[in-house]
């Protein structure tokens, strides 16, 4: 008998009458089964060939909707990284739909558990078969044509506005969507949802995991669960929880489509797509969590392990191992999915450190990031770090190849130290202890100390092969203190987490201005230094990523690590006033200057130059006297003003940035500002800053961000090279 070559595909491919293959990479399986669920009897087809590692076999009988799984056989040897127990319905890996979200289940761990879900130790082989418990994969139809590639904003990073958010907790609340879709796929695609969002000014969602999820087992004796969703159970389907009711009766295919329907909402609105996606490890966990898939079909393979220890790099308990060609392989089988049959626009990359990591520790030229910067099908594609992992040497920044942008954890530790830790500092030590204006400076201009130093090409001096662009700018993210909170609490509340406060940082350089938590009376006080970082966002060079919410002045309470919470806490708050308008409209206004003035958006960067050099893509740093700073200016801990001057081809923008507490004057430069009259383009004390034209001077009152531009100006945008596009003065408002 002749036997077929082996599938070039791996998980199921099958024709329109349910005939086809199934091959799944196992090489330590002694026999993989393949299990079809009809009218409630399970059928088994062991696969019946191996090659190179991959088990293989001919199967029949899978048309659309048909519940299967996998039983892999081999030793229980726990002591050796190997728990084969074929009494486990496993997940296949590459199924586009699951049957359920479920609950973390005691049938779900291939060891014997308690009703606590601990372990009986030594670990046990547990007997009893869970196939009615199980979470199946389900045959769903993939329609690539659902997806309209015409419709992709393909925004350049330069012009890029990133919004982070929640499936779940960006519409769950908002009174404009009907009840039946909010917190869903469907709502975020509602008109009420894409036209909030293209007012605010971004043009980029990047969602919180979407793929499908389960709870950790700490959670679950706990009564809570994983709300974020940075324990992935599939790295192909997406998760039910999010899709509306209808869609979930409908079966996976519909929970897809309603995905794929979503993208093109919010592309036909000009916003593009960004998963986060979670390739560093597993919802499996530690040696103790479930086996649910990858530990059942050969744990030593999928997982990093250490004579028969899992490596833990992530902080969950394990690491899905990216030195293996089945994991470089199912990765970008996985982004090449997202990317070109749903139709995302980029990936933001989970503990990406963990994914370049070698025997020899990160290597930026490892060949998943190689891969993933090379692949034709990826071209054009987003690709952002999170440039750290918990293991040795774990933190990255400025280390991944050109190519790549990452989070820049520096740019939010300084924004907030320069705006709040000094004012923390000055409340009680007297003074600030540090020379904020330093770090100031080189976050506004790009990073160029953290992405220029590691470049590992020989270059002429001055150039690189990354720019500006390679930074994610933020203040604020999903993990740590909403925008508010940090003007409000000094310390962390994270008690209803159930980890005694333990869990969450301690770094969080914010600034109660007085008294812990809310206070009306500190109100206006603590706004204006959310506008203050805000601005310093919104106008620093780089990619700017703003957390949803945080345009509403969203409170968690205190709480700086509200993963576990699916509740008001965490969803955002769509209930208005005069507060919450006038600050929403500041960041609609700060995001607009941010479009209009391509100055602030520089692609390359910067050097010092004159006032006058308006072709060198240079800046010049000034103190309030409009004199340049000096060597001693920069180490100065007590100085807290900086003004900034970037020449362009039409003018002159200047950025002020003051923390003084009183009034102050500042002399703004006297020369090269070009054609046109001055105008105050956006002031973070909403129209306390007022400008003395014929005098060129600022006067302030209070800490204060303002942009001052000339009326000849060029923007590289197909705006109208007008002033007149700016937005209103915030006195206007």
């Amino acid at each position: 008998m002749t036997v077929p070559p082996p599938p070039t595909t791996p998980g199921l491919t099958v024709n329109a009458a349910g005939v086809g293959t199934y091959s799944i990479p196992a090489p330590r399986a002694e026999r993989i089964d393949l299990c079809i669920f009809e009218g409630g009897d399970e059928r088994r087809i062991p696969l019946p060939h191996v090659d190179a590692g991959v088990h293989w076999g001919t199967v029949e009988g899978l048309t659309e909707g048909t519940h299967y799984g996998l039983r892999a056989y081999g030793p229980w040897a726990p002591e050796q990284g190997l728990v084969f127990n074929p009494n486990k319905l496993l997940i296949d890996p590459y199924a586009h739909g699951i049957d359920h979200a479920s609950s973390l289940l005691e049938s779900m761990f291939a060891h014997t558990v308690d009703s606590g879900l601990r372990p009986v130790e030594p670990l046990q082989l547990d007997p009893h078969d869970n196939a009615a418990s199980a979470i199946h994969s389900v045959v769903t139809r993939v329609s690539p044509e659902r997806f309209d590639p015409s419709l992709r904003p393909r925004t350049s990073l330069r012009d890029t506005v990133i919004y982070e958010a929640h499936v779940r907790g960006f519409s769950k609340l908002n009174p404009h969507l009907p009840p039946e879709l909010r917190g869903t796929y469907a709502g975020l695609a509602h008109e009420a949802s894409t036209t909030y969002l293209r007012d605010l000014g971004i043009t980029a969602l990047e969602l919180l995991p979407i793929h499908a999820a389960l709870d950790e087992v700490h959670l679950t004796r706990l009564g809570l669960t994983n709300y974020w969703g940075y324990n992935t159970l599939s790295f192909f389907a997406p998760n039910p929880r999010y899709a509306t009711k209808a869609a979930r009766e409908m079966g996976p295919g519909a929970v897809l489509a309603e995905v794929q329907d979503m993208v093109n909402a919010l592309h036909a609105a000009g916003i593009e797509v960004i998963l986060d996606v979670v390739y560093n490890h597993t919802a499996e966990g530690a040696k103790d969590g479930p086996t649910v898939s990858f530990r059942g079909l050969d744990a030593r393979e999928y997982y990093w392990q250490d004579s028969g220890h899992l490596a833990d790099f992530t902080g969950t308990g394990n690491t899905f191992d990216a030195r293996s060609p089945y994991i470089v392989d199912l990765v970008m089988r996985s982004l090449r999915f997202w990317a070109n049959t749903v139709g995302v626009d980029g990936f933001r990359f989970d503990l990406a450190t963990t994914l370049a990591r070698t025997d020899h520790g990160f290597d930026p030229r490892h060949p998943l990031l190689t891969a993933m910067r090379t692949d034709p099908a990826l071209a054009g594609i987003k690709l952002i770090a999170e440039p750290w992992d918990v293991g040795s040497f774990g933190w990255q920044t400025g280390n991944f190849p050109a190519g790549m942008s990452e989070w820049n954890d520096s740019f939010r530790d300084d924004i907030r130290g320069f705006w709040l830790s000094s004012n923390r500092e000055l409340s009680e030590h007297g003074a600030p202890q540090h020379p904020y204006i330093r770090d100031l400076a080189t976050r506004f201009a790009g990073s160029a100390d953290v992405f220029r130093r590691a470049d590992p090409h020989d270059l002429p001096a001055g150039r690189s092969m990354r720019s500006p662009l390679a930074s994610i700018n933020f203040v604020t993210a999903h993990d740590g203190f909403t925008l508010a909170d940090l003007t409000t609490y000094n310390d962390k509340h994270n008690v209803d987490n159930g980890e005694d406060g333990r869990d969450g940082t301690d770094n969080n350089r914010s600034f109660h201005h007085g008294t812990e938590g809310p206070d009306t009376a500190l109100e206006a006080v603590r706004d204006r230094s959310a506008r203050n970082l805000l601005a310093t966002l919104l106008t620093s060079a780089g990619v700017p990523m703003l957390t949803a919410g945080d345009e509403r002045l969203r409170t968690q309470a205190g709480n700086n690590n509200a993963y576990c919470h699916d509740s008001a806490l965490t969803w955002l708050s769509w209930e208005s006033n005069e507060r919450v308008e006038r600050h929403l409209t500041f960041t609609k206004q700060a995001i607009a200057v941010r479009h209009l003035l391509s100055s602030l958006r520089p692609s390359t960067f910067f050097d010092e130059a004159s006032l006058e050099d308006r072709d060198s893509g240079g800046i010049t740093w000034l103190k309030g006297d409009a004199s340049p700073m000096s060597h001693a200016d920069w180490f100065n801990p007590e100085r807290r003003h900086l003004s900034i001057a970037i020449p362009h081809r039409d003018g002159l923008t200047v950025v002020v940035m003051s923390n003084e507490q009183g009034p102050r004057e500042v002399q703004l430069p006297a020369s090269a500002w070009g054609a046109g009259p001055l105008r105050i383009a956006l002031d973070s004390s909403l129209g306390g800053a007022r400008l003395d034209v014929e005098h060129e001077r600022l006067h302030l009152d209070g800490p204060t961000l303002v942009v001052v531009q000339s009326n000849g100006w060029r923007s590289s945008t197909s705006q109208a090279e007008s002033a007149d596009n700016l937005p209103a003065h915030p006195d206007k408002l």
